[in-house]
Protein backbone atom coordinates (compact mmCIF):
# COMPACT_ATOMS: atom_id res chain seq x y z
CA UNK A 1 0.00 0.00 0.00
CA UNK A 2 2.81 2.37 0.94
CA UNK A 3 4.63 1.47 -2.27
CA UNK A 4 1.49 2.35 -4.25
CA UNK A 5 1.24 5.72 -2.52
CA UNK A 6 4.94 6.36 -3.20
CA UNK A 7 4.46 5.48 -6.86
CA UNK A 8 1.47 7.79 -7.14
CA UNK A 9 3.38 10.66 -5.56
CA UNK A 10 6.30 10.08 -7.88
CA UNK A 11 3.99 10.03 -10.88
CA UNK A 12 2.32 13.32 -9.96
CA UNK A 13 5.70 14.87 -9.10
CA UNK A 14 7.13 14.02 -12.50
CA UNK A 15 4.07 15.16 -14.52
CA UNK A 16 3.56 18.32 -12.44
CA UNK A 17 5.97 20.51 -14.50
CA UNK A 18 4.18 19.55 -17.73
CA UNK A 19 0.72 20.05 -16.22
CA UNK A 20 1.78 23.40 -14.76
CA UNK A 21 3.28 24.50 -18.07
CA UNK A 22 0.18 23.39 -19.99
CA UNK A 23 -2.15 25.29 -17.69
CA UNK A 24 -0.09 28.50 -17.56
CA UNK A 25 1.16 28.57 -21.16
CA UNK A 26 -1.71 26.93 -23.06
CA UNK A 27 -5.01 26.63 -21.20
CA UNK A 28 -4.96 30.09 -19.60
CA UNK A 29 -3.93 31.94 -22.83
CA UNK A 30 -6.59 30.01 -24.76
CA UNK A 31 -9.25 30.96 -22.24
CA UNK A 32 -8.07 34.58 -22.19
CA UNK A 33 -8.09 34.76 -26.00
CA UNK A 34 -11.61 33.37 -26.10
CA UNK A 35 -12.70 36.00 -23.59
CA UNK A 36 -11.07 38.77 -25.67
CA UNK A 37 -12.77 37.42 -28.81
CA UNK A 38 -16.11 38.25 -27.20
CA UNK A 39 -15.20 41.94 -26.85
CA UNK A 40 -14.22 44.89 -29.06
CA UNK A 41 -10.87 45.28 -27.27
CA UNK A 42 -8.35 47.31 -29.33
CA UNK A 43 -5.24 46.38 -27.37
CA UNK A 44 -4.75 49.58 -25.41
CA UNK A 45 -7.95 51.45 -24.65
CA UNK A 46 -9.64 50.55 -21.34
CA UNK A 47 -12.97 51.34 -23.00
CA UNK A 48 -13.92 47.96 -24.33
CA UNK A 49 -17.29 46.34 -24.21
CA UNK A 50 -18.84 42.91 -24.48
CA UNK A 51 -20.02 42.12 -28.02
CA UNK A 52 -20.82 38.44 -27.61
CA UNK A 53 -20.29 36.36 -30.77
CA UNK A 54 -20.46 39.36 -33.11
CA UNK A 55 -16.78 38.95 -34.09
CA UNK A 56 -17.44 35.34 -35.10
CA UNK A 57 -20.45 36.42 -37.13
CA UNK A 58 -18.36 39.08 -38.91
CA UNK A 59 -15.62 36.52 -39.55
CA UNK A 60 -18.15 34.21 -41.18
CA UNK A 61 -18.84 36.89 -43.83
CA UNK A 62 -15.20 38.07 -44.18
CA UNK A 63 -14.20 37.12 -47.72
CA UNK A 64 -10.56 38.13 -47.19
CA UNK A 65 -10.23 35.86 -44.16
CA UNK A 66 -11.75 32.87 -45.99
CA UNK A 67 -9.56 33.50 -49.04
CA UNK A 68 -6.44 33.61 -46.86
CA UNK A 69 -7.55 30.40 -45.13
CA UNK A 70 -8.00 28.58 -48.45
CA UNK A 71 -4.61 29.92 -49.58
CA UNK A 72 -3.05 28.56 -46.38
CA UNK A 73 -4.61 25.14 -46.89
CA UNK A 74 -3.36 25.05 -50.49
CA UNK A 75 0.13 26.10 -49.42
CA UNK A 76 0.18 23.44 -46.70
CA UNK A 77 -1.03 20.79 -49.16
CA UNK A 78 1.99 21.56 -51.36
CA UNK A 79 4.69 22.39 -48.80
CA UNK A 80 4.20 19.50 -46.35
CA UNK A 81 4.39 16.62 -48.88
CA UNK A 82 7.43 18.22 -50.50
CA UNK A 83 9.10 18.73 -47.11
CA UNK A 84 8.45 15.16 -45.94
CA UNK A 85 9.45 13.61 -49.28
CA UNK A 86 12.55 15.82 -49.46
CA UNK A 87 13.61 14.95 -45.92
CA UNK A 88 13.07 11.25 -46.60
CA UNK A 89 14.98 11.42 -49.90
CA UNK A 90 17.94 13.16 -48.26
CA UNK A 91 17.88 10.66 -45.39
CA UNK A 92 17.92 7.71 -47.79
CA UNK A 93 20.81 9.29 -49.71
CA UNK A 94 22.84 10.05 -46.59
CA UNK A 95 22.12 6.67 -44.98
CA UNK A 96 24.58 5.09 -47.37
CA UNK A 97 28.28 4.54 -46.77
CA UNK A 98 29.49 7.61 -48.60
CA UNK A 99 32.86 9.25 -48.27
CA UNK A 100 32.56 12.20 -45.89
CA UNK A 101 28.93 11.35 -45.08
CA UNK A 102 29.20 13.09 -41.70
CA UNK A 103 30.16 16.34 -43.37
CA UNK A 104 27.27 16.05 -45.82
CA UNK A 105 24.81 15.39 -43.01
CA UNK A 106 26.10 18.46 -41.16
CA UNK A 107 25.82 20.64 -44.26
CA UNK A 108 22.20 19.68 -44.88
CA UNK A 109 21.27 19.99 -41.20
CA UNK A 110 22.85 23.40 -40.54
CA UNK A 111 20.17 25.51 -42.34
CA UNK A 112 17.50 24.13 -39.99
CA UNK A 113 19.21 25.63 -36.92
CA UNK A 114 19.44 29.13 -38.39
CA UNK A 115 16.82 31.44 -36.79
CA UNK A 116 13.86 31.96 -39.08
CA UNK A 117 14.28 35.75 -39.15
CA UNK A 118 17.92 35.50 -40.24
CA UNK A 119 17.01 32.89 -42.84
CA UNK A 120 14.19 35.05 -44.25
CA UNK A 121 16.45 38.10 -44.52
CA UNK A 122 19.14 36.00 -46.21
CA UNK A 123 16.68 34.69 -48.81
CA UNK A 124 15.31 38.18 -49.30
CA UNK A 125 18.80 39.22 -50.38
CA UNK A 126 19.30 36.12 -52.52
CA UNK A 127 15.95 36.60 -54.31
CA UNK A 128 16.26 40.34 -54.84
CA UNK A 129 15.40 41.13 -58.43
CA UNK A 130 18.18 43.61 -59.12
CA UNK A 131 20.98 42.58 -56.73
CA UNK A 132 20.15 38.97 -55.80
CA UNK A 133 22.62 36.21 -56.50
CA UNK A 134 19.93 33.89 -57.91
CA UNK A 135 19.05 36.29 -60.73
CA UNK A 136 22.78 36.84 -61.32
CA UNK A 137 23.21 33.09 -61.85
CA UNK A 138 20.17 32.97 -64.13
CA UNK A 139 21.63 35.85 -66.14
CA UNK A 140 24.77 33.78 -66.76
CA UNK A 141 22.69 31.12 -68.52
CA UNK A 142 20.69 33.71 -70.46
CA UNK A 143 17.51 33.89 -68.37
CA UNK A 144 15.99 37.32 -67.72
CA UNK A 145 15.72 38.56 -64.10
CA UNK A 146 12.73 37.20 -62.20
CA UNK A 147 10.71 39.23 -59.67
CA UNK A 148 10.74 36.55 -56.99
CA UNK A 149 9.25 38.69 -54.21
CA UNK A 150 6.07 39.82 -55.96
CA UNK A 151 3.09 37.93 -57.38
CA UNK A 152 2.95 35.27 -58.65
CA UNK A 153 6.54 34.18 -57.92
CA UNK A 154 6.31 35.16 -54.24
CA UNK A 155 4.47 31.88 -53.61
CA UNK A 156 7.45 29.89 -54.94
CA UNK A 157 9.89 32.08 -52.99
CA UNK A 158 8.04 31.23 -49.79
CA UNK A 159 8.08 27.56 -50.78
CA UNK A 160 11.85 27.68 -51.31
CA UNK A 161 12.29 29.26 -47.90
CA UNK A 162 10.20 26.53 -46.28
CA UNK A 163 12.07 23.71 -47.98
CA UNK A 164 15.42 25.25 -47.07
CA UNK A 165 14.95 24.08 -43.48
CA UNK A 166 14.12 20.43 -44.10
CA UNK A 167 17.43 19.30 -42.55
CA UNK A 168 15.71 18.85 -39.18
CA UNK A 169 13.24 16.40 -40.68
CA UNK A 170 16.11 14.69 -42.49
CA UNK A 171 17.83 13.91 -39.16
CA UNK A 172 14.64 12.34 -37.75
CA UNK A 173 14.13 10.29 -40.91
CA UNK A 174 17.78 9.22 -40.82
CA UNK A 175 17.38 7.95 -37.26
CA UNK A 176 14.26 6.02 -38.33
CA UNK A 177 16.04 4.45 -41.32
CA UNK A 178 18.89 3.26 -39.14
CA UNK A 179 16.35 1.40 -37.01
CA UNK A 180 15.12 -0.71 -39.94
CA UNK A 181 16.41 -4.31 -39.52
CA UNK A 182 18.97 -4.92 -42.27
CA UNK A 183 18.19 -8.66 -42.33
CA UNK A 184 14.65 -7.97 -43.56
CA UNK A 185 15.88 -5.94 -46.52
CA UNK A 186 18.60 -8.50 -47.31
CA UNK A 187 16.09 -11.35 -47.19
CA UNK A 188 13.80 -9.52 -49.63
CA UNK A 189 16.70 -8.90 -52.02
CA UNK A 190 17.66 -12.58 -51.84
CA UNK A 191 14.04 -13.41 -52.76
CA UNK A 192 14.36 -11.31 -55.92
CA UNK A 193 12.95 -7.92 -54.89
CA UNK A 194 14.67 -4.87 -56.32
CA UNK A 195 15.72 -1.83 -54.25
CA UNK A 196 12.56 0.13 -54.99
CA UNK A 197 10.23 -2.72 -53.94
CA UNK A 198 12.26 -3.24 -50.75
CA UNK A 199 12.00 0.46 -49.98
CA UNK A 200 8.29 0.62 -50.74
CA UNK A 201 7.11 -2.59 -49.07
CA UNK A 202 9.55 -2.95 -46.15
CA UNK A 203 11.34 0.31 -45.33
CA UNK A 204 8.43 2.73 -45.67
CA UNK A 205 5.94 0.64 -43.61
CA UNK A 206 8.48 0.22 -40.81
CA UNK A 207 9.23 3.97 -40.60
CA UNK A 208 5.60 5.01 -41.26
CA UNK A 209 5.05 6.13 -37.60
CA UNK A 210 7.92 8.59 -38.05
CA UNK A 211 6.49 9.79 -41.38
CA UNK A 212 3.14 10.26 -39.63
CA UNK A 213 4.83 12.35 -36.95
CA UNK A 214 6.53 14.47 -39.60
CA UNK A 215 3.24 15.02 -41.45
CA UNK A 216 1.32 16.08 -38.34
CA UNK A 217 4.00 18.45 -37.03
CA UNK A 218 4.60 19.75 -40.56
CA UNK A 219 0.92 20.56 -41.09
CA UNK A 220 0.65 22.36 -37.76
CA UNK A 221 3.86 24.35 -38.35
CA UNK A 222 3.01 25.28 -41.96
CA UNK A 223 -0.47 26.44 -41.01
CA UNK A 224 1.09 28.90 -38.56
CA UNK A 225 3.66 30.48 -40.91
CA UNK A 226 3.65 34.25 -40.48
CA UNK A 227 7.19 35.62 -40.11
CA UNK A 228 8.44 34.40 -43.47
CA UNK A 229 5.77 36.07 -45.68
CA UNK A 230 6.08 39.30 -43.71
CA UNK A 231 9.85 39.49 -44.05
CA UNK A 232 9.91 38.41 -47.69
CA UNK A 233 7.61 41.29 -48.67
CA UNK A 234 9.42 43.88 -50.75
CA UNK A 235 10.36 47.08 -48.92
CA UNK A 236 12.89 49.83 -49.29
CA UNK A 237 14.88 48.43 -46.35
CA UNK A 238 16.24 44.91 -45.93
CA UNK A 239 14.40 43.88 -42.75
CA UNK A 240 11.36 46.11 -43.03
CA UNK A 241 7.81 44.77 -43.43
CA UNK A 242 6.13 45.86 -46.63
CA UNK A 243 2.95 44.98 -48.49
CA UNK A 244 2.61 41.21 -48.50
CA UNK A 245 1.86 39.84 -51.99
CA UNK A 246 -1.54 38.26 -52.40
CA UNK A 247 -0.11 34.80 -53.16
CA UNK A 248 1.64 34.72 -49.75
CA UNK A 249 -1.09 36.50 -47.84
CA UNK A 250 -1.75 33.52 -45.56
CA UNK A 251 -4.25 33.31 -42.72
CA UNK A 252 -1.76 34.21 -39.98
CA UNK A 253 -0.70 37.26 -41.97
CA UNK A 254 -4.33 38.35 -41.96
CA UNK A 255 -4.44 37.76 -38.20
CA UNK A 256 -1.23 39.79 -37.74
CA UNK A 257 -2.73 42.71 -39.64
CA UNK A 258 -5.95 42.59 -37.63
CA UNK A 259 -3.96 42.70 -34.39
CA UNK A 260 -1.13 45.12 -35.12
CA UNK A 261 -2.34 47.19 -38.07
CA UNK A 262 -6.07 47.54 -37.39
CA UNK A 263 -5.77 47.15 -33.58
CA UNK A 264 -8.75 44.78 -33.58
CA UNK A 265 -7.67 42.41 -30.84
CA UNK A 266 -11.18 41.07 -30.32
CA UNK A 267 -11.67 40.19 -33.97
CA UNK A 268 -8.11 38.83 -34.25
CA UNK A 269 -8.70 36.58 -31.23
CA UNK A 270 -11.87 35.26 -32.85
CA UNK A 271 -9.84 34.49 -35.99
CA UNK A 272 -7.27 32.61 -33.90
CA UNK A 273 -9.92 30.56 -32.14
CA UNK A 274 -11.49 29.55 -35.45
CA UNK A 275 -8.02 28.73 -36.77
CA UNK A 276 -7.35 26.60 -33.69
CA UNK A 277 -10.47 24.57 -34.46
CA UNK A 278 -9.47 24.25 -38.13
CA UNK A 279 -6.00 22.94 -37.22
CA UNK A 280 -7.56 20.58 -34.67
CA UNK A 281 -9.94 19.25 -37.34
CA UNK A 282 -7.09 18.62 -39.79
CA UNK A 283 -5.03 16.91 -37.08
CA UNK A 284 -7.93 14.60 -36.18
CA UNK A 285 -8.47 13.86 -39.89
CA UNK A 286 -4.82 12.89 -40.36
CA UNK A 287 -4.96 10.83 -37.17
CA UNK A 288 -7.98 8.92 -38.48
CA UNK A 289 -6.35 8.36 -41.88
CA UNK A 290 -3.24 6.96 -40.18
CA UNK A 291 -5.10 3.67 -39.64
CA UNK A 292 -4.82 3.09 -43.38
CA UNK A 293 -1.11 3.73 -43.87
CA UNK A 294 0.72 3.76 -40.53
CA UNK A 295 1.97 0.42 -39.23
CA UNK A 296 2.83 -0.06 -35.58
CA UNK A 297 4.67 -3.00 -34.09
CA UNK A 298 2.00 -3.08 -31.37
CA UNK A 299 -1.66 -3.47 -32.37
CA UNK A 300 -3.09 -0.33 -30.76
CA UNK A 301 -6.68 -1.27 -31.68
CA UNK A 302 -6.36 -4.58 -29.87
CA UNK A 303 -4.97 -2.84 -26.79
CA UNK A 304 -7.85 -0.39 -26.73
Amino acid sequence: MSWTRYSNRSFYLFVAPWVLGFVLLTAVPLGYAFGVSLTNFDGSSPRWRWVGFRNYGELFHDQDAWASLLRTVAYTAIAVPLSVAGALGLAVLLNRRLKGVGLWRTMFFLPSVVPVVAMAIMWKLVLNRDAGILNALLHVVGIRPVSWLVDPMAFYALLILTLWGLGGGMVIMLAALQGVPAELEEAAIVDGANRWRVFRHITVPIISPVIFFQVVTGVIATFQIVVQPLLLAETNSIAGVGQVPQSTHLYMVQVYQEFFTSNRFGYGSAMLWVFFLVILAFTVLIQRSSRLWVHYEVDTDAEG
